[in-house]
């Protein structure tokens, strides 16, 4: 089942409560939180997220491009956040933080950058519910897609099958009507689309018409039999 995730940071900051209501049809409503360090962009915090929360009945999906998660990671599970995912190049204690976010009640996940790869972190994959693989680097919405980054999909996929997991794969970055099928035949069942989505005449039609090509593909995808 494909999930699409649109991405706030492509929407009006000015009309947040109405820009959730937009796509009350998604999954979720990607959250993304940066601090100007581990990221050269400063965006939203903990109150904008709590505010949410109360505005729409999409759960938030919270993703903290910020240094020193472990001590900020479980403030966002408090103001609302039903998934929570942290950078692992910037996590002290990556598997302390994933089971804090879970015993807080949220869905925990990591993130890679483009140049972090999966392998290293094989044995991390069943403290988590989701794993996040960055399709552009991190920091700004609007850039275009990396190609590149479709090997280290099927190799993530690859492993969650390995290891028998019910782990999520997210994609985020340049996901659009154009190259959100290869995402989802490398791999992908999770998808955040930003300006693919808030940038459409109609938003709530452009996730429609992005999950039926995810799941168009899906279903004839070799890794999804009996997913």
């Amino acid at each position: 089942m494909a999930q699409i995730n649109p991405s706030i940071l492509s929407a009006d900051f000015a009309r947040l409560a109405e820009e959730a209501k937009a796509v009350e049809g998604a999954d979720w409503l990607h959250v993304d939180v940066m601090d100007n360090h581990f990221v050269p962009n400063l965006t939203l915090g903990v109150p904008i997220v709590e505010a949410l929360g109360k505005a729409t009945d999409t759960p938030l999906d919270c993703h903290l491009m910020i240094e020193d998660p472990d001590r900020w990671a479980p403030q966002y599970v408090e103001a609302g956040a039903g998934s929570v995912t942290f950078h692992v190049e910037a996590a002290a204690a990556p598997v302390r933080l994933a089971r804090e976010i879970r015993a807080k009640g949220a869905r925990a996940s990591m993130a890679l950058k483009p140049a972090t790869p999966i392998e290293p972190y094989e044995d991390l994959l069943p403290e988590l519910d989701m794993l996040l693989i960055m399709t552009v680097e991190p920091g700004f919405g609007g850039q275009a897609f990396l190609d590149i980054m479709l090997p280290k999909i099927r190799r993530t996929r690859e492993l969650i099958g390995k290891h028998g997991l019910e782990l999520w794969l997210q994609v985020d970055g340049g996901v659009s009507s154009a190259t959100i099928e290869r995402c989802a035949e490398a791999g992908a069942d999770v998808f955040v689309a930003g300006s693919a989505v808030y940038g459409a005449e109609d938003p709530a039609a452009a996730v429609r018409g992005l999950r039926a090509q995810a799941e168009a593909v899906t279903a004839a995808a070799p890794w999804a039999c009996g997913h």
